[in-house]
């Protein structure tokens, strides 16, 4: 019997697509939905169906920044034999972005054991979320907004992409807010720092979802359901980062900020009281 039913694959798809690309932790949300539901929140094959569909929220990614995406990785495909071409800032960022991923690769690699072991606890969960929100708020106030996305450099997009590393360990932490603090911090503007957290975003939730498929099936997740739930994340995910780009537009982080810390002491308060298991 497959570990996740259709229903509840329809629901968890869902809960990723809507959560991915906004800074409060789509790990952190699966995990409470998760354990509302009843599903073991350490069980291997619950955590590889967790990161098998966020595949779906990526594809949507794809689709919508095809024409970025292709600009990119034509520039890059130009240099690898052009030498003019190389000092086009498409290229580079390419490179950057790949270079960017190795740090969470590696750490995702040597920490496997805790991350799907004591790191995976609705504890850590409802801790990072506010920790979270602490310094998105920080970074949000102290960032002076005055760098657009051809402003970026090397630097930008290791520091960026090594604070994925946050939200691997962390699981409430989020990537998105992760990444999104960081550029902030970096002097990025609100739009620029959410499109280069969604470029980085792309290599490293890939590579997850790809590398825990085998366990996620091994493990007694059904073909079916993680189909299901990654349809779904992807019709999903494609609306919520559509919405959110122009919402950054306008707007501080200020309400996910208040968000992520009322969801944290509910969640606190939810184990606390027995409602719901670590």
């Amino acid at each position: 019997m497959s570990a996740i039913s259709i229903g509840q694959a329809v629901v968890l798809g869902a809960v990723e697509g809507v959560t991915e690309f906004l800074p409060v932790s789509s790990t952190g949300h699966l995990k409470i939905v998760e354990g509302l539901m009843g599903i073991p929140v350490d069980d291997d094959a619950v955590i590889g169906f967790s990161a098998v569909i966020q595949v779906g929220a990526i594809a949507a990614v794809l689709v919508y920044f095809r024409k970025d995406i292709a600009r990119i990785a034509t520039a890059w495909l130009r240099g690898l034999t052009d030498r003019e071409e190389r000092y086009h800032h498409d290229y580079r960022f390419a490179w950057w972005v790949l270079a960017a991923t190795v740090p969470i690769v590696l750490v995702g690699l040597a920490a496997k054991p805790l991350i799907k072991g004591p790191l995976a606890s609705l504890w850590v969960v409802a801790g990072s979320l506010i920790v979270g929100s602490g310094v998105m708020w920080v970074a949000d106030r102290t960032g002076r907004h005055k760098r657009g996305e051809d402003d970026t450099s090397f630097k930008d997009a290791m520091l960026v992409g090594g604070s994925q590393i946050l939200a691997l360990l962390f699981p409430g932490f989020s990537r998105s807010g992760a990444t999104m603090s960081t550029a902030l911090m970096l002097d990025l503007d609100r739009v620029a720092a959410t499109r280069l957290s969604f470029f980085l975003g792309i290599p490293a939730l890939t590579g997850a979802g790809v590398y825990e498929l085998k366990d996620a099936l091994g493990a007694g997740t059904g073909a079916a359901p993680l189909a299901v739930g990654t349809l779904v994340s992807f019709v999903v995910a494609y609306a919520s980062f559509a919405w959110l780009l122009r919402f950054v537009a306008k707007h501080s982080f200020n309400a996910f900020v208040l968000y992520r810390i009322a969801v944290g002491l509910l969640l606190f308060a939810l184990l606390g009281t027995g409602v719901l298991r670590s």
